[in-house]
């Protein structure tokens, strides 16, 4: 065997073991994904404890590095792709510029065939013989003028194909890209996550167990008062209007219904009151925040909950005060031209209220509120007459 061949051949069989071994890696993924993906859906049928909490992180964090490991490979094996069919392009633009151009030459000559006649073909023959080849060279002629034109449009056909494909490819790899950020961000939150269950907890069962009990609480008042209050439909964009003073918000509009709230997989819609409440306050007080900028920081809830901690984060600058509902030091900081957000008892007062509004003034024995479910200037005594508990910024 010549060293030339030698030589060919070992490249040849690295070419299959390097295919072999991104194949193996990209199967041994395929596989560790599915793995723990039923690892994931085990963990979360047990009892909910911070120790399986944490499990759950650790192993969606490992699977979201999965994720992430596969999107990279795909990665480039798609650039891989691309970059061969730009020469496989390349090569079939370089033939089809040269059967163009034999082609165009035998266009030509035989364009200059026909235009003898057959009496000067028959004058410039020698015999019978040499007619004969050269009627036999003109149909032989226009048999590979005809072959090399379908080969002309099969090159130009092959061209574009090859062209459509490799735009499809370069899409396919932007997504990849795209999805590959995604799911960057989405570790990068997780880890984040985790690290503020345990900083909300102190790594403490006893505090997850009384954080978990008081979020459930609050998110159970929430949703039943959504539902039995015929509030539970979104409505379109500041369908109610900015209210008397222009700081009004509901936690049904358009904008923000749907989101999701902190680490949570409750939406504004369904839990958000309090939350806007407080947006509505930072409002008046000129921060020009919304329910969704208060429902994008996950830091102002506990852990993966959508119970917003104590001391709720202050808003314009302002500091949280709380007087449990003391309607002397509601009527107080109304005086002064504080708002003061209140919860409200339907079913209980347990987590504070079934609900929260936002007081704005007084109007005799009775307050003027901004309902995030109701509208703006309402009378308080219109659909309450409980408060549980009482709180302000200043």
């Amino acid at each position: 065997m010549s060293r030339s061949l030698k030589k060919t051949l070992s490249i040849f069989l690295l070419l299959i073991l390097c295919l072999m071994t991104v194949r193996s890696v990209g199967a041994d993924t395929a596989e560790l994904i599915k793995e723990y993906e039923k690892k994931l859906v085990d963990i979360r049928q047990q009892k909910n404890t911070l120790s399986t909490q944490i499990q759950e992180m650790d192993t969606q964090m490992y699977l979201t590095g999965l994720t992430i490991q596969r999107s990279e490979q795909k990665i480039i094996e798609t650039q891989s792709e691309i970059e061969k069919l730009g020469s496989r392009i390349d090569n079939l633009d370089s033939s089809l510029n040269t059967l163009s151009k034999l082609l165009l030459q035998q266009i030509t000559k035989s364009y200059k065939m026909r235009s003898i006649s057959l009496v000067e073909l028959l004058f410039e023959t020698k015999d019978m013989n040499d007619l004969t080849n050269k009627i036999k060279y003109l149909r032989s002629s226009q048999n590979n003028n005809q072959k090399l034109l379908i080969q002309v449009q099969e090159a130009k056909s092959s061209y574009e194909e090859q062209k459509v494909i490799r735009e499809q490819k370069k899409q396919e790899l932007d997504e990849l890209i795209k999805n590959l950020e995604a799911q960057k961000i989405a570790l990068k939150t997780q880890q984040a996550e985790k690290q503020k269950l345990l900083v909300d907890t102190n790594n403490d069962e006893v505090v997850y167990q009384n954080l978990l009990a008081l979020a459930e609480a609050q998110r159970k008042g929430f949703v039943s008062f959504v539902e039995t209050s015929g509030g539970d439909s979104i409505i379109a964009a500041n369908a109610f209007g900015s209210g008397s003073d222009g700081a009004y918000y509901s936690q049904r509009d358009a904008r923000w219904a749907s989101q999701g709230i902190g680490y949570s997989s409750e939406s504004i819609l369904r839990v958000g009151c309090l939350l806007t409440s407080i947006a509505m306050f930072g409002k008046k007080h000129g921060d020009n925040v919304t329910p969704s900028d208060i429902a994008s920081n996950p830091f102002r809830f506990s852990g993966s909950t959508a119970y917003m901690k104590k001391p709720w984060s202050g808003v314009a600058g302002k500091t949280y005060s709380d007087f449990y509902g003391s309607r002397a030091n509601i009527n107080q900081e109304l005086d002064n031209g504080n708002y003061v957000i209140v919860g409200v008892y339907r079913y209980s007062c347990e987590a504070g209220g079934n609900h929260f509004v936002l007081l704005t003034k007084r109007d005799g024995d009775d307050y003027i509120m901004h309902d995030p479910i109701y509208g703006p200037d309402l009378k308080f005594s219109s659909h309450y007459s409980t408060i549980c508990s009482a709180a302000t910024f200043k």
